[in-house]
């Protein structure tokens, strides 16, 4: 057990955190325990699960995404179309077409990664705007409502009473969180991943191929996004071209508070849906107590300059015992 806690000190750690917080929110709020609070934290953050499992891969890879949301948004739209033209469909070919979507939207960033050698963050700020740009002009900013009945109806999959019950976002979240899970954890690539993160150079020289890299973290990214919007519709039961666009901001800072590094190499899935589960609570908390919502931009804008500046100064303290370490031999 001591082992496991030193291994997961991390994890631990935003958990005495999350469970402080909640007992406290508790006390304040005494309808926060209930079973319908419980199930609609749940539910309404099972996206942004999705998103951040996937945004995990790429900041294990030593890159970063923001322009998943509006990815996230072009896979709705596009597969209602699709959905559409078809004559309605159904759940499988509503996953199979928002996961091919959202791959060949992960893989056009890895692609321009890797073409321009150009740091992840500048490549996905452009396809950002250019994606939700393009969407705009070709929308005029319509919404679709008339959607199949499968994709719309609520699905519960288990009830805690009272009111409370968890729907099938809950259920693609779980299996989301598995996969992710799987990938990085008992795979090959999962082992490249975070030598590519911790090491890009030294990585090239083991014999990763760092281009496939790329493309298999962002792939996954774009997979989860196309998956999280396609929840986020059954959530929603409508397609709005900007209505996902603003959370990106909040995955990343629930990303990097359940302990992945924005330098690459370090992050784990436990720790990945603690995080979002600390953001959702205290967003929930400030909700239920009346607090402005701006309060709750103001933790996450300070979570993120925490986590840049935490970041900079482990660079710079690993970079620092590198230089140290290779003078000394020479001097030897």
């Amino acid at each position: 057990m001591r082992d496991y806690l030193r291994t997961h000190e991390g994890e631990a750690r935003i958990l005495v955190v999350l469970a402080l917080l909640m007992l406290v929110l508790g006390i304040a709020s005494p309808s926060f325990f209930s079973a319908s609070n419980i199930a609609s934290l749940l539910n309404n953050n099972a996206v942004n699960v999705i998103w951040a499992v996937g945004l995990l891969v790429v900041l294990i890879a030593g890159g970063i995404d923001i322009s998943f949301a509006v990815g996230a948004s072009v896979v709705q739209y596009l597969t209602a179309l699709v959905l559409l033209w078809l004559g309605g469909g159904n759940w499988l070919i509503g996953l199979v077409c928002a996961g091919v979507l959202g791959i060949l939207i992960g893989s056009i960033n890895a692609a321009l990664i890797a073409g321009f050698r150009i740091i992840s963050i500048i490549i996905t700020i452009a396809t950002f705007n250019a994606l939700f740009g393009l969407l705009m002009f070709a929308t005029s900013g319509r919404s679709i409502y008339d959607l199949p009945d499968w994709w719309t109806d609520r699905i519960g999959v288990i009830s805690l009473g009272d009111g409370g019950t968890l729907t099938l976002p809950v259920a693609v979240m779980a299996a989301s969180m598995l996969a992710t899970w799987f990938l990085i954890s008992r795979t090959t690539t999962g082992r490249q991943l975070y030598a590519f993160g911790d090491n890009p150079e030294g990585a090239r020289r083991a014999g990763v191929a760092t281009v496939k890299i790329q493309f298999i973290a962002y792939g996954w990214m774009g997979l989860m996004a196309g998956i999280g919007g396609l929840m986020q519709v059954n959530i929603a039961q409508e397609v709005v071209p900007n209505a996902l666009i603003g959370r990106e901001l909040d995955v990343l800072a629930a990303v990097v508070l359940g302990g992945a590094r924005l330098g690459g190499g370090r992050g784990s899935v436990l720790g990945c849906f603690l995080g979002v589960l600390l953001v959702a609570v205290v967003q929930n908390g400030l909700n239920l107590m009346g607090v402005s919502p701006y309060a709750f931009k103001m933790v996450i804008g300070l979570t993120i300059l925490a986590a840049i500046s935490l970041t900079n100064v482990e660079l710079m303290s690993r970079l620092t015992g590198r230089t140290w370490r290779r003078s000394h031999d020479q001097n030897n």
